[in-house]
C-alpha cells in the first residue's frame, strides 16, 4: 500500500524523534534532563484548575466554533492591556497555537504557494507548510548578528510572484532574538508594497530581557488589515496541555473566511476555555514574576555555555530557547551519543539538533536548540552534564 507523497515528504520533528533514544536512557537506569522541548516546569496557575472544578453543568456542550465569549472577551482585554485594539468579531479561539498557524496558511495561500521565514524558525512551520502543501522559503540569519533580519534589499529578494506571506515568531524560537522596532517596521512596509500577510507568531511576548522592548506587528497600524496575530497559553501560562490558542485579525472577511474551518472542527474543547478565561485575567505581577524566572534561567545557560571551550553562541534577548554551535561536526549524532553511551554521575541530557530548524540544506548541522525550561537547580545539572559530555565526546574523536 502507498501512502500520500504529502506524509512521505512532511519532516519528523527534530524536538521530539530522538525521544526513544530518550526513553531507553531512562529505562537503563539515566535521569535524563529534557532541555530538548519547550515544556517549562514552572506552575500552572492555580485559577485555570480552580476554574475547571467548579464548572457545573448537566451536558458537556458544542461551544461556539469561534470560542467561547467569555475567552474572547478576556483576549480582548488583554490586548488592551498591552495597547492592542481588536474586537470580540475579529478573535477566534484555536486548538492552541498550531491550528492557529495552519488555519492562516489555509486561508492566504494555495498549493504551491511560498511563505517567506526567517531561519532558523520553529520547526514545526515545516510541517504545517508541507501538510497543506505550501513551501517555505527561507532568509537566511546568523548567531554573529544575533539573528537579527539582514537588509530590506535580501528580503525583497527571497520573495518572488508565489509568495503570500510573511511568517515569523517574535520573540524568536528556537533563537531567542527579540526584532526591533525597525525591524518589524522594514518587513511591515515590505508587505504593504508587495501585498503579503504577514503571520505574526507572538506566543513568547511576556519573555524579554534586558531591557528590550517588545514590538507587536499589530502594533503598525497602516498594516492591520494583513496582520494575523496568532497567540497560546502553553508557554504564557505553563499550560501546554489544555491546547488553547487564538487567531486575530483586523480583516474581518479574512476571520469569516477562516471561521468556515473553524466550523470544519466544530469546536475547541469547552472545558479548556472555560479554565482559560481565568488565565487571561492575571494581574500584570504574574508576568513579571514569570519573565524574571526565565531570565534567571537564561543567565545559567548562557554562563556555561560561554565557560565551554569550542562553544560558541549569543545571548538570547527573549522567548525560552539558545541555539548554540557546539564543537562537533554533527549535533543529532553527538545527542544520541550522550543519551546512548554517557552519563555523568547516572544523569545526561537531551537537546534538540538544530539542523531541522532550518530550510537550508547543510545550515545547522553542529548547533542544537538549548530550551531553559527547568529549574535553576536542575539547570546547573544539565549544563554540567553537557559540559562533561561535550569534553568526552572531543576526547573521543581526536
Amino acid at each position: 500500500m502507498k501512502f500520500s507523497k504529502r506524509i512521505e515528504a512532511m519532516q519528523s520533528s527534530p524536538v521530539r524523534k530522538l525521544v526513544p533514544y530518550a526513553q531507553a536512557a531512562k529505562a537503563e537506569g539515566k535521569k535524563v534532563y529534557h532541555l530538548n522541548i519547550g515544556q517549562p516546569d514552572v506552575k500552572t496557575p492555580a485559577v485555570f484548575f480552580d476554574a475547571v472544578r467548579k464548572f457545573d453543568a448537566q451536558v458537556l456542550e458544542y461551544a461556539l466554533s469561534q470560542g467561547i465569549p467569555e475567552l474572547i472577551d478576556a483576549i480582548v482585554d488583554y490586548y488592551k492591556a498591552n495597547g492592542l485594539n481588536y474586537d470580540s468579531g475579529e478573535i477566534l479561539i484555536t486548538n492552541g497555537g498550531s491550528e492557529a498557524l495552519m488555519f492562516a496558511m489555509l486561508a492566504v495561500c494555495d498549493p504551491g504557494d511560498q511563505i517567506l521565514v526567517p531561519e532558523p524558525f520553529y520547526t514545526n512551520y515545516n510541517g504545517f507548510g508541507s501538510t497543506v502543501d505550501v513551501s517555505l522559503t527561507p532568509v537566511t540569519t546568523t548567531a554573529e548578528n544575533g539573528f537579527h533580519l539582514p537588509s530590506k534589499e535580501e528580503v525583497l529578494a527571497a520573495i518572488t510572484p508565489r509568495t503570500k506571506a510573511i511568517l515569523l515568531s517574535n520573540p524568536g524560537n528556537p533563537t531567542g532574538v527579540v526584532y526591533t522596532k525597525e525591524e518589524v517596521r522594514m518587513l511591515a512596509d515590505i508587505a504593504i508594497e508587495k501585498d503579503l500577510f504577514i503571520i505574526s507568531d507572538e506566543v513568547y511576548r511576556e519573555f524579554v530581557y534586558d531591557g528590550e522592548v517588545h514590538t507587536s506587528f499589530a502594533s503598525m497600524e497602516d498594516a492591520a488589515d494583513r496582520v494575523i496575530l496568532i497567540e497560546s497559553i502553553s508557554k504564557r501560562f505553563s499550560a501546554c496541555g489544555a491546547r488553547i490558542g487564538s487567531l486575530a485579525c483586523k480583516n474581518k472577511p479574512l476571520i469569516a473566511q477562516i471561521m468556515k474551518l473553524c466550523q470544519g472542527r466544530l469546536c475547541v474543547p469547552t472545558i479548556e476555555q472555560v479554565g482559560a478565561v481565568e488565565l487571561y485575567k492575571m494581574p500584570k505581577s504574574y508576568y513579571d514574576e514569570v519573565c524574571a524566572e526565565y531570565k534567571g534561567r537564561r543567565d545559567i545557560v548562557y554562563k556555561a555555555l560561554q565557560e565551554m571551550p569550542g562553544v560558541l553562541c549569543e545571548k538570547p534577548k527573549g522567548a525560552l530557547y539558545v541555539v548554540a554551535k557546539l564543537p562537533v561536526e554533527d549535533a543529532e549524532e553527538f545527542i544520541i551519543w550522550m543519551l546512548k553511551e554517557f552519563d555523568y554521575n547516572g544523569e545526561t541530557v537531551m537537546l534538540s539538533p538544530a539542523e531541522g530548524f532550518y530550510a537550508t540544506s547543510g545550515l545547522g548541522k553542529n548547533e542544537a536548540r538549548i530550551a531553559y525550561v527547568l529549574n535553576a537547580e536542575e539547570l546547573e545539572k544539565a549544563m554540567n552534564c553537557l559540559k562533561e559530555g561535550l569534553k568526552a565526546y572531543t576526547a573521543l574523536k581526536k
